[in-house]
């Protein structure tokens, strides 16, 4: 391991805290040129496809996303957070691209997608704090990282553009060509193009992966959930069933998103539609696995220090 893992507290005595203090239209910016410096193969890119800005409806709903309003400014009321203004949360159209070292474009391979949780910046909290690169460098699995910037900071799982069908596959479309660009072969397109994908949703990323998965995307043969089942049980429980047979389905939990698991086991368990309760040696295509951490773990901390440290290098470690 390169790096200690950093819990939140952690991280604020260090004063990772550098997005309170600027303009937050400036932090995509500033973090593109943190990222530069890099010597890895890492990038902040803007999207056409990304999830935010959005200005469609809600899901089933004909009740516009922004909502609210205050002179010139437009907001979302988010049931947990109260109204976030979109200058301010949901202007980021970022999305993290890495390559790890020793990528082989020849060799088998996936594309790794995560949905980060609540209050995140992709920069300071994915990169950093949860070492989401580091961790998927160190499991040596082939495969590149796309990692989209959902609400800035925010207490909202809202999936903005994922909750549309055919966005996730436009979005996967569009992170071929930028992640070609990134490897730096035009031919990487092909591979990237047609290579399976790892779909992995932490805490409130579960939202926009229960509506991906609803629109029912072939290449996705592999999700994970990191203590990611707040709602939605009947989306995860419905692609599990279609796809079972043919895709691994793994959720790790703490006690914070508990009931929403216990849930999801009992609609597959009236499905008849069997699974274990413990980490596999491997996720093999057509297993279906839930593990309940111990009391002591941390929800906020579940990417860092859960079962064991950096848990995510571990369960990409796993991966056939």
């Amino acid at each position: 391991m390169s790096k200690l893992p950093l819990s939140r507290r952690d991280f604020g005595k260090l004063g990772v805290g550098l997005a309170a203090s600027l303009a937050l239209s400036t932090w995509p910016a500033l973090a593109a040129r943190q990222l530069s410096q890099d010597p890895r193969k890492l990038k902040l890119q803007p999207f056409t496809t990304a999830p935010f800005p959005y200005h469609g409806k809600l899901p089933d709903s004909d009740v516009d996303f922004l909502d609210a309003s205050s002179g010139n400014r437009r907001g979302h009321t988010a049931p947990r957070g109260g109204i976030y203004w979109e200058d301010q949360t949901y202007y980021d159209n970022h999305v993290l691209l890495a390559i790890p070292k020793g990528y082989n474009l020849k060799a088998p391979s996936a594309i790794v997608v995560y949905f980060h949780g609540n209050g995140a910046i992709l920069d300071r909290d994915v990169v950093q704090r949860q070492a989401i690169v580091d961790q998927l460098e160190a499991s040596g699995l082939n495969a590149p990282l796309v990692a989209p910037q959902f609400a800035v900071d925010a207490q909202d799982s809202s999936a903005g553009r994922f909750w549309q069908p055919g966005a996730f596959p436009a979005f996967m479309a569009e992170a071929s060509t930028r992640l070609a660009s990134l490897y730096g072969a035009a031919k990487a397109k092909k591979v990237f193009d047609t290579v399976p994908i790892v779909l992995i949703a932490y805490s409130g990323g579960y939202n926009p992966a229960a509506y991906v998965l609803e629109d029912g995307y072939s290449r996705i043969k592999g999700v994970m959930l990191l203590d990611a089942v707040f709602a939605d049980e009947d989306k995860f429980a419905a692609w599990i069933a279609k796809h079972h047979k043919g895709a691994f389905f793994f959720s790790a939990y703490t006690k914070s998103s508990e009931p929403g698991n216990v849930a999801l086991q009992n609609i597959l368990q009236s499905k008849k539609i069997a699974f274990g309760t413990g980490i596999p040696t491997k996720f093999t295509l057509g297993s279906t696995n839930f593990f309940r951490t111990d009391d002591d773990v941390e929800h906020n901390d579940f990417l860092t220090a859960a079962w064991e440290d950096w848990p995510l290098k571990g369960l990409l470690q796993r991966i056939s």
